[in-house]
């Protein structure tokens, strides 16, 4: 394959915030092809495994998310949780310092630095996906997330995350599926929600 030709074929992808070497792969472009690209300053290496063009100009909302972003996508598997997600819902007035991201309870991983990582038993509970800046992005819903941060956070910072979801106009929380994820992950939401709602 050509050069121009090969870089040509990766357009779709040139033009995203990042992408991945699964994503290389797919458009046919080989290793060498890539590390050629990154040698000619054409493509940068953002993070292991996750490349960005180096002529990539981001929209506000991408560079908001940008971080986050890169960093759930360089944990496979990884889904945005915690103090993160409460930051993206608006349950939260503290700017997260540490990207929070769960992943399997049986999966063996570590990350140091921005990354704070969070194992999870049920992964799937309340899985769903978010889109930041044109980028789908998977997250557990507000509701899961909210009994997430009972179970795992300050009672303060929980406390506030709930009342802030029932205060906001439109998007509500549902109080029927926070109450079936309360059940499931075996945490009694209903002092909480009498307190909050009182």
């Amino acid at each position: 394959m050509k050069k121009l030709t090969t870089l040509h074929s990766l357009h779709s992808l040139l033009t995203s915030p990042f992408f991945t070497v699964a994503q290389i792969k797919q458009l046919g472009v080989s290793p060498a092809r890539l590390a050629y690209y990154i040698k000619k300053k054409q493509i940068k290496r953002l993070s292991r495994g996750i490349y960005q063009s180096s002529d990539y100009q981001g929209s506000p909302e991408i560079f908001q998310w940008e971080d986050l972003i890169e960093a759930v996508n360089s944990v496979p598997g990884g889904v945005i949780c915690l103090v993160s997600a409460l930051a993206i819902y608006e349950m939260t007035e503290e700017i997260p310092r540490k990207h929070w991201i769960a992943i399997s309870h049986s999966t063996s991983m570590t990350r140091e630095g921005s990354i704070k990582i969070v194992r999870f038993r049920n992964m799937e509970l309340g899985k769903t996906e978010v889109e930041l800046g044109g980028i789908r992005l998977p997250i557990f819903e507000r509701e899961r997330t909210i009994i997430d941060a009972f179970r795992l956070l300050s009672r303060e910072t929980a406390i506030k995350a709930l009342k802030m979801a029932l205060l906001k106009k439109g998007n509500k929380i549902d109080l029927k599926k926070l109450q079936t994820y309360a059940k499931k992950l075996r945490f009694n939401i209903d002092p909480y929600l009498i307190t909050a709602t009182t």
